[in-house]
């Protein structure tokens, strides 16, 4: 199963390190990974690998928890469900 992983917030040293470590320590894999900064505001988008280890709701705990930590804003949809949303 892949999922959508996005992450939103202010830039600062270590979300990149903070998230991909969040993300490593639930066996899921990154399969792609699309990161920028505009004005001092942080934005990345993974497409990531769930396998049959985690669900995205576990994922989606997971990650918010270390978002609140790193002050940011992380998302995890379905890929289905990214798709879906944005094929209009």
């Amino acid at each position: 199963m892949k999922a959508i992983v996005s992450v939103i917030g202010k830039d600062k040293a270590g979300i990149i390190a903070k998230v991909s470590t969040a993300i490593a320590e639930k066996n899921v894999n990154i399969e792609d990974i699309s990161q920028t900064i505009v004005q001092g505001n942080f934005t990345m988008i993974m497409m990531c690998d769930l396998g049959d280890k985690i669900s995205v709701a576990e994922l989606a705990a997971a990650l918010d928890k270390t978002g609140k930590e790193a002050g940011v804003v992380i998302r995890v949809q379905h890929e289905d469900i990214f798709n879906a949303m944005h094929s209009l």
